[in-house]
């Protein structure tokens, strides 16, 4: 998996049936460098100009780039975990997201299943989310079928939310009822804020916000936007929020600021929930910001939780999640539903590329 926030790739090794047998093997985390962050992060403003995907030269330069890195990913993590490529049913290949526009009807993912499982000898499945896009969803979020497995055992009504670039939260009720939809810019905004100001790539512990003052006037007004009046599901681009109604803050403030903007997002999302959760699990890089995760708790009145507490990796988590919709994939199964994505009807989804 290579996020919104392009730190790196998330590569994780799992043993499961794609329903309810879920046993994580191995991880490794492969920080891209700056100058592929820097390729990355150009492919993504050049396609964000683009009316529908198609070739260019450089976006065609940033898949290649995807897929040998990934490729690298794959065989250094079974190396680590003393696996043979020949004993690997499938790889879940998510690509990186260089646009996601449902509402144009096109979703833009780079890397190519083709050459991933030519490169490792392993039969890939990528495109999870065009399928679901065409048929007239929303084509994400989709770790939600792969949460409601982890939170099998659990008391519910409970929630998870996923802090990456964006932020996404999966509802799981007591009876099974599955809703979720991406809650607003969770790092996004902070990570571009503080590398802005400082040339850090993300604010380390929170410290930063910590030390800043939130401007009220400027988080109302950030709060005053279109996304929040939708009713989900929903998803949005990393993109579609920009930390330019914090410029002129102290950089101390904006973090602040920033911070608390994603806070009041997640509370937003709650709201927005078919019952309250008697559970807040936090997944993805947000978990590790003591000051976000304050600001939460402050806002919702509920506690967040870091999912490591439950034994889950939380960095593995959306890596361990596309592996498992790639065998419900091979399975025919679906990935996406009603209450996850706005699709008619559950829908699988995926193309499978052989060796």
């Amino acid at each position: 998996m290579s996020g919104t926030s392009l730190d790196g790739i998330d590569a994780a090794l799992l043993e499961t049936d794609g329903e309810g047998q879920v046993r994580a093997l191995a991880f490794r985390g492969e920080a891209y460098s700056d100058a592929a962050r820097a390729q990355l992060a150009a492919a993504t403003t050049l396609a964000l100009t683009f009316d529908r995907p198609r070739a260019s030269p450089d976006l065609v330069a940033a898949g290649e780039l995807i897929d040998r890195t990934h490729a690298f990913a794959v065989h250094k993590l079974l190396r680590e975990a003393g696996v043979e490529a020949a004993d690997v049913g499938v790889i879940g290949y998510h690509g990186q997201t260089v646009a996601h526009r449902p509402d144009r009807g096109w979703t833009w993912q780079i890397g190519d299943g083709a050459v991933l499982a030519r490169a490792t000898g392993i039969t890939v499945v990528s495109d999870f989310r065009s399928a679901d896009v065409a048929a007239g969803g929303q084509g994400a979020p989709l770790l939600p079928v792969y949460h409601a497995a982890l939170v099998a055992g659990l008391d519910k009504p409970v929630a998870v939310l996923n802090l990456g670039g964006v932020g996404n939260i999966t509802f799981v009720g007591a009876d099974g009822t599955l809703v979720a939809f991406d809650t607003g810019p969770a790092n996004g905004l902070i990570d571009s804020w503080v590398e802005a100001e400082t040339g850090a790539r993300f604010d380390a512990d929170g410290a930063l916000a910590a030390a800043g003052q939130v401007d009220e006037a400027v988080l109302t007004g950030m709060l005053d936007h279109p996304f929040f009046e939708l009713a989900p599901p929903k998803s949005l681009d990393r993109n579609d929020f920009t930390v330019q109604p914090a410029r002129g803050l102290a950089a101390a403030d904006g973090a602040a600021t920033l911070t608390a903007f994603t806070a009041a997002s997640v509370n937003e999302a709650i709201d927005r929930l078919p019952a309250r959760p008697r559970r807040l699990i936090v997944a993805g890089g947000g978990r590790h910001n003591p000051t976000l995760l304050r600001m939460i708790g402050e806002r919702t009145g509920l506690t967040p939780e870091p999912s490591d507490a439950l034994g889950w990796n939380g960095d593995a988590m959306e890596a361990e999640g596309f592996a498992y919709m790639a065998v419900r994939t091979l399975r025919g199964l679906p990935i996406s539903f009603p209450g996850t994505t706005g699709v008619a009807a559950p829908l699988p989804g995926g193309v499978v590329s052989r060796p």
